[in-house]
């Protein structure tokens, strides 16, 4: 059975229809960068994400960096965040000529340690970029109450969670001061190139991220900031509107595939803890202490977790991966290198072992079929061919 990590056209082909409109509506209308497709998405984006407005702009990386261009993050200041996610979390960071201040993550959640990234703010601390990472929000309220007060802004990087909600019901994007979304393809809310957007409920923000992703030109070719050229094309909006109707349905069906998962790694008796399978049941076994010899750690089910990534920690993960690709299922690391050990950021003088939970979850994570057009029957047999792997 061939079961591929990601079928987009499975997802789209329903819907076809719908897309085509669109992008039609915008060939007939020759209004391509910005414009009314654009507007009429940020505030669908906004108004999901309990904000007041939204930001469309070029990719998830440019929506990072434009938020912090706009919060003044510039040489010689400092952006606390966490030491395990996608390159550009920290990345935009570095751009700016700011120094990333790394913090490891909660080995539970694989979201930054809330605690941690508290403890970590300074007197040169301008912004904290917390990432709601596979899916699932990070706990912010100890960073929300340390950064209060202290004109930092706290960005939540949640390009693989739009349409996620936080212990207390939060909106992903509205917890903190600004939300940085992706709309890359495989997202779970995708279009069919690069795109992102910035969502906010302070108005001086939007306004100068608005500014600054043209060039910082108000009219006239009249700049009165050096920005760049962030702008969200209007093709892309128009296909992110008419996918985003579909995407309580799409999420829906994350959420029912990741229960299945825990019911076949339970029956197959190879999920740590024995119980559902989640790190909430494995106890200390499967938090942070490293997987058995013979089973793997599911990711813990809470409300509100969009399931971007079904991300199981896995013994022997390489190997693990390489059988399955030979047995035609497709899995990724995501991310095999923590910030720290990336070669492009030894000046910042990590070592190996500074932040152990981000370096074991790095050696353990593996991504496993998610997208909603999966099939019982495909996850069925992913789960078998993880079971017989581990009882050889």
């Amino acid at each position: 059975m061939d079961v591929p990590l990601l079928d987009l056209r499975r997802q789209q082909r329903p819907i076809d229809a719908e897309l085509r409109a669109a992008i039609d509506r915008v060939l007939e209308s020759g209004r391509f960068i910005l414009g009314p497709e654009v507007e009429a998405l940020e505030a669908r984006v906004a108004a999901l994400s309990g904000t007041a407005h939204g930001v469309g702009v070029s990719s998830g990386t440019d929506a990072l960096l434009v938020a912090l261009m706009a919060a003044g993050v510039g040489p010689g200041d400092e952006v606390v965040v966490p030491a395990f996610s996608f390159f550009a979390t920290a990345g935009v960071v570095v751009r700016l000529g700011a120094t990333p201040v790394l913090v490891d993550i909660d080995p539970a959640t694989f979201c930054l340690d809330a605690e941690a990234a508290a403890a970590a703010l300074g007197g040169r601390t301008r912004a904290v970029i917390p990432v709601h990472l596979y899916g699932r929000c990070a706990d912010l309220d100890p960073v929300l109450d340390a950064a209060a007060g202290r004109d930092i802004l706290v960005l939540e990087d949640a390009a693989q969670a739009i349409g996620a909600r936080d212990a207390a019901g939060r909106p992903a994007g509205s917890i903190g001061g600004a939300g940085a979304f992706s709309f890359y393809p495989t997202k779970n809310l995708g279009g069919i190139g690069d795109g992102g957007m910035v969502v906010t409920s302070d108005d001086a923000l939007a306004d100068s991220m608005r500014l600054l992703r043209v060039h910082g030109d108000r009219g006239g070719y009249r700049h009165v900031e050096v920005g760049g050229n962030f702008r969200l094309d209007a093709l892309q909006a128009a296909v992110l509107g008419a996918e985003l109707p579909h995407l309580a349905e799409w999420t829906a069906a994350r959420r029912e595939h990741a229960a299945r998962y825990r019911s076949l790694f339970r029956a197959a008796g190879i999920a740590a803890g024995g119980g559902p399978g989640s790190l909430a049941s494995a106890g200390e076994e499967g938090r942070g202490q490293g997987v058995g010899a013979d089973r793997v750690v599911l990711p813990e089910d809470v409300p509100g977790h969009v399931y971007h990534q079904f991300v199981i920690r896995a013994p022997r993960r390489d190997q693990l991966a390489e059988r399955l690709a030979s047995e035609g299922v497709g899995t990724a690391v995501y991310y095999p290198v923590p910030f720290h050990l990336q070669p492009c950021f030894d000046e910042l003088g990590y070592r190996e072992g500074d932040f152990p939970h981000a370096e074991e979850a790095a050696r353990e994570v593996l991504a496993l079929p998610i997208h909603p057009g999966l099939t019982g029957e495909e996850q069925a047999y992913v789960v078998e061919r993880i079971a017989a792997f581990y009882r050889e």
